[in-house]
């Protein structure tokens, strides 16, 4: 990642034609101290660049002036006008705040007590460049214990797959590792009784370093009956501004939201609010059995304007608030490309806009289309921070697997503040690594941060893993032996949907080590998973794996009657095709 910036510089012309002016310039402090990793949006493109170790950039650009908005955690956020002939020397001014106003960050995962001086060894490893931070690791002797948020997003893998059928380099930032696991939902396992998840943990060699062990945790949640749903109260809100205007934007959406009409019943409601060229109410609350009035509303809907997001916010919680079903599903379904260009004027102001409204009962649902890695982030964030989740829909193949096949997982919640905490037994495990869960920078600096946990859907299954450096006892042992007392232990807690009580439920994981060659193919699958996204972020831990050693393991391990896995083997032969072809261009240049 250390030529980030410049690798864009390459491709731009690739992808958009040949580029003729070039912005040049630095963005320092107050105090002159040049700032590293600033988000630099080029507004004539928006594409999202980053500062170089020293502050400066150049970007490519296809007019002679241009405007830029610098952003960086800790800092106003600033919008200038640059000029291909002349230099540009930015300063960024340090935001003040008094501290009963400062805004809280979230966490995806957090290990307690970890030091400060730990967290900048992170910021400043080898090739970090990007926002997320990956997890390193750390000592079970000194930090035993990790917690991390679970959800049922999964449009990380949907937004990777259209980077590479566009024939362009995925954004480091755009992989996130347990969303692409997310998305295979593989090894559903039914919850006993009335309980709300099922746990179950594999232990097994690292494919990629065979002195370390993996740690596979599989948390699959409870499927919702479907003759006793409850009623949904949904209100679209529906992004229609001029942006939104081509093929896999709005049209995308109206197709996506006439499978979803299809699913509804008599007793389920639906309104569609719009923003763009106007806001308003589209269609009042109409009953699932009128297909026909509904259809007819997202058929009227057509581009326009602009994008006044805040507005078309507060409408749509307005109305699903004053329609409010007790003890129904009551959401409000977001879908856009992302850009909020009118309204308020931080993107922190839109977050908590949304964050208040996390305990009204209310869930966000959003959908992306057509966005780059930049606004992908913040609809990502939107999502969380209103208690809900989020898929992307590069292909109205993708919107009949999120809103038919995956109807309920989608749309019904069965638990909400999902958080697991896993605590090691030192004696077995010396240093252990989350993998996936990244924070970003900002939420790690940030002393004030908070993890809160997420919502998961019906008949969901989850994977998180863990790369573990054993103990002396374990590395002496044979395979086939096992060892008394925990592995592990796992604490899950949990909101019942629209209810305050906490519901706690811990699990043991002993240590039995399975050889990898006989774990369930659903592992294996997920195994190959994790080194593809571990290859596309340039992870310091990929430097082990190649894309032989992918391929061999997906094709060996991915179940033949699944199209999802089929695919996947597919989309790893055309990233390795890409990559390598870049590989070699950037080697005739001389960028390596």
């Amino acid at each position: 990642m250390k030529h980030l910036v410049s690798i864009w510089i390459i491709l731009l012309p690739v992808l958009a034609g040949a580029q003729q002016y070039y912005f040049r310039g630095d963005v320092r402090d107050d105090g002159g101290r040049p700032l590293q990793n600033v988000n630099i949006l080029l507004q004539s493109t928006g594409y999202v660049y980053r500062s170089g170790s020293d502050g400066s950039f150049g970007i490519m650009g296809k007019q002679p002036t241009d405007s830029l908005v610098l952003s960086l955690d800790g800092y106003e956020k600033l919008t200038v006008g640059v000029k291909a002939a002349t230099f540009a020397q930015v300063r960024l001014k340090i935001l003040s705040a008094n501290a009963s106003t400062l805004r809280r960050d979230r966490l995806v995962s957090v290990t307690r007590n970890l030091t400060r001086e730990t967290q900048r060894e992170w910021f400043a490893g080898d090739e970090t460049y990007a926002s997320l931070i990956e997890n390193r690791f750390v000592s079970a002797a000194r930090y035993p214990s990790t917690s991390l948020a679970l959800n049922i997003d999964r449009a990380s893998y949907s937004n990777i797959r259209r980077f590479i059928h566009m024939s362009t380099l995925v954004p480091p930032d755009a992989v996130r590792i347990e969303e692409m696991l997310n998305y295979f939902n593989n090894n559903y396992r039914e919850p006993a009784g009335r309980e709300a998840f099922d746990v179950h943990s594999v232990i097994t060699r690292c494919a990629w370093n065979p002195l370390n062990q993996l740690l596979f945790i599989n948390l699959s949640s409870r499927k919702v009956n479907l003759d006793s749903l409850p009623p949904a109260n949904l209100v679209f809100l529906v992004d229609v501004s001029g942006s939104m205007d081509m093929p896999n934007r709005l049209p995308l959406l109206k197709s996506a939201f006439r499978l979803l009409v299809n699913n509804l019943r008599a007793r389920d409601t639906v309104s569609i609010v719009v923003y763009g060229g106007v806001v308003g109410t589209m269609l009042n609350p109409t009953s699932g059995a009128e297909k026909q009035k509904i259809m007819q509303a997202i058929d009227s809907l057509t581009p326009g304007g602009s994008t006044p997001g805040e507005s078309g916010i507060r409408m749509a919680y307005r109305l699903a608030a004053s329609h409010y079903i007790k003890g129904g599903n009551n959401r409000v379904i977001l879908a856009t490309d992302g850009d909020f260009n009118v309204g308020l004027k931080k993107d922190e102001e839109l977050e908590d806009l949304i964050a208040q409204r996390r305990h009204s009962g209310i869930y966000l649902t959003c959908l992306g289309v057509g966005m780059g890695n930049y606004k992908d982030s913040k609809i990502q964030t939107l999502a969380r921070k209103g208690n809900g989740n989020y898929a992307y829909l590069d292909s109205y193949q993708e919107a009949e697997k999120v809103l038919l096949q995956e109807f309920t997982q989608t749309m019904y919640a069965v638990a909400d503040n999902v958080y697991m905490t896993i605590s090691f037994n030192p004696a077995y495990v010396r240093e252990y690594r989350l993998i996936g869960f990244d924070n970003k920078m900002g939420a790690l600096r940030d002393t004030l941060s908070v993890m809160e946990g997420g919502e998961v859907g019906s008949g969901q299954s989850m994977i998180a893993a863990f790369e573990i450096t054993p103990s002396d006892v374990i590395r002496n042992l044979p395979d086939s032996e096992s060892l008394p007392g925990s592995y592990a232990t796992i604490s899950l807690q949990y909101n019942p949907p629209q209810s305050d009580s906490v519901c706690q439920k811990s699990y043991n994981c002993p240590y039995e080590l399975t050889p990898f060659e006989r774990l369930d193919s659903s592992y294996r699958f997920s195994t190959a998973v994790i080194m593809f996204g571990s290859i596309l972020r340039q992870s310091p831990y990929a430097r082990a794996m190649n894309w032989t050693d992918l391929i061999n393991l997906a094709g060996r391990s991915m179940r033949p009657d699944d199209p999802s896995q089929r695919e996947f083997v597919d989309l790893v032969q055309e990233a390795k095709s890409l990559y390598q072809h870049y590989r070699k261009k950037r080697r005739r240049s001389g960028w390596e």
